[in-house]
C-alpha cells in the first residue's frame, strides 16, 4: 500500500506528496500543465495551515515571499480616494497578523520544492480501473502504470472526480459570481499597496495589488451572474478574456488601462465562485483532497488552508492506518468534515454580507461558521 498517484500540482498535491514521502510512500504527481502553473490570485495561509507549513519546514520561506502589503485604499470612478487604512487589506485581512498572504504560484513552487516526489508534467489521467488490490491507470500520453492508491488534487473542475464520482454538475454548487485575475505591469506605482474600486449593481468592481517587490501587479474583477459555469464559461481562454472585457467596457477609474493588458496576459484565470459537495471524499482506492473534494470557493478565504490541512490529515491517517486505506479514508473524513462544512458555510456568509443580505439561511450551523473553523485543532501524527 505504498505506491500513490496524485493528480494535480498546485497546492494540495505537492503538500500531500511531501507528507506521504515523509511517511515512506512512493509518490508520483501528474500535472496536465507542462510545469507548475503560473499566475492565480493571492491566497491565504491561515489558522492550522500555518502550523502545517511550519512542520514542513517552509514557514519562513512562505513569509519571506508573502505579498507584504502595508494597507489599502478605496477609490471612486475618477480615482478620488474614498478611504484608506493601514490596518487591513481586502484580500489578506489584518496587516501584521499571523496569517500569510502569498501568490498561489509562489506557494506552489515552495511546496513542490520541499519534497522529493516524482513529478510528471504535460500528462493527465485518461482512465482508471480499480479492484481490491490496485488501481490501473492509463494516461493521456498512452503510458500505463499501476498504483495502490490514487488521489485527486486537481481542483474544483477535477477530472479525477469526474472519472470516479460522476459528472461535475452532480457535485458543483454555483454561488452566483465570477472572478477574473491577471498580471499587469505596476504602472500605478503601487508600493506594497492595494487599491479597491467598488461598482454598483451586479459588479463587485476591481482590486489591484502590487506584488513581487512592486515589480508587477495583480488585477481582480468580479461580478454576479446566476448562469452556471457549464452554460456561461466559454471553453477558450481568448473568449473568456473577451467576455470579461465586454462586461467591464464602461467601467471607470483605471479599468480601461488594466483591461488593455488582458489580451497578452499569459496567466489570466477566470472561473465561477463555486463549491464542491460530496457525501464521501473517497471511493474504493481513490480519494480527493482540497478543492477537488470540498472546494469552499474564494468567497471563503479558506481554500488554501483547507488544502494544506487536508493533505496533512490524509497523509497522516494513511500512515497511521498501516496499509488499511479504507480505515484511513474514513478517519480522514471524520477528522475534517466539520472543519470543511464550517469553511463552506463561511463562504455563504461572506457572499450574503457582500450583497447586503441575511447572513443565515444555508450557512446556519449549531455554532457560527467562524466558531466552527476557529475551533479546529491540528492533530499530531
Amino acid at each position: 500500500m505504498r505506491r500513490v498517484l496524485i493528480s494535480g500540482a498546485s497546492i494540495a498535491g505537492p503538500a500531500l506528496a511531501y507528507w506521504l514521502r515523509r511517511y515512506g510512500f512512493e509518490v508520483t504527481v501528474v500535472e496536465r500543465a507542462r510545469g507548475l502553473r503560473p499566475g492565480g490570485q493571492a491566497i491565504d495561509v491561515r489558522g492550522p495551515a500555518i502550523e502545517v507549513v511550519r512542520r514542513m519546514g517552509v514557514l519562513e520561506e512562505v513569509r519571506r515571499r508573502s505579498t507584504d502589503l502595508r494597507g489599502m485604499s478605496v477609490v471612486g470612478d475618477n480615482g478620488e480616494e474614498l478611504s484608506t487604512t493601514t490596518d487591513r487589506t481586502a484580500s489578506g485581512g489584518d496587516v501584521g497578523g499571523p496569517d500569510v498572504e502569498i501568490l498561489r504560484d509562489d506557494l506552489a513552487a515552495i511546496l513542490a520544492g520541499a519534497g522529493e516526489a516524482e513529478y510528471v508534467f504535460g500528462d493527465a489521467i485518461a482512465s482508471l480501473e480499480q479492484d481490491d488490490g490496485e488501481v490501473r491507470v492509463v494516461f493521456e500520453s498512452g503510458a500505463r502504470r499501476t498504483f495502490d492508491l490514487v488521489v485527486g488534487a486537481d481542483g474544483v473542475h477535477s477530472s479525477t472526480r469526474r472519472l470516479v464520482f460522476g459528472p461535475e454538475e452532480d457535485h458543483l454548487r454555483h454561488l452566483g459570481s465570477y472572478l477574473a485575475v491577471w498580471t499587469v505591469p505596476n504602472f500605478l506605482g503601487l508600493d506594497r499597496w492595494e487599491v479597491v474600486y467598488p461598482m454598483s449593481g451586479d459588479f463587485w468592481g476591481a482590486m489591484v495589488m502590487s506584488v513581487r517587490g512592486n515589480r508587477e501587479a495583480r488585477v481582480y474583477v468580479g461580478f454576479d451572474a446566476d448562469a452556471p459555469p457549464a452554460a456561461f464559461l466559454p471553453p477558450e481562454v481568448s473568449e473568456q478574456k473577451r467576455l470579461v472585457a465586454a462586461r467591464f467596457a464602461h467601467a471607470g477609474w483605471e479599468l480601461p488601462r488594466l483591461l488593455k493588458h488582458l489580451a497578452d496576459a499569459p496567466d489570466f484565470h477566470f472561473d465561477a465562485l463555486a463549491q464542491i459537495h460530496l457525501d464521501a471524499w473517497s471511493r474504493g482506492r481513490v480519494a480527493l483532497v482540497g478543492d477537488a473534494g470540498y472546494c469552499g470557493s474564494p468567497a471563503s478565504g479558506q481554500g488554501t488552508s483547507m488544502a494544506l490541512v487536508g493533505a496533512y490529515v490524509l497523509a497522516g491517517e494513511l500512515a497511521r492506518a498501516g496499509g488499511d486505506h479504507a480505515a484511513a479514508f474514513a478517519a480522514y473524513e471524520r477528522e475534517l468534515r466539520a472543519y470543511v462544512t464550517g469553511n463552506q458555510a463561511l463562504a455563504l456568509v461572506n457572499q450574503a454580507r457582500r450583497r447586503g443580505q441575511d447572513e443565515t439561511g444555508e450557512a446556519a450551523l449549531p455554532q457560527s461558521p467562524r466558531e466552527v473553523v476557529d475551533a479546529y485543532t491540528l492533530k499530531d501524527y
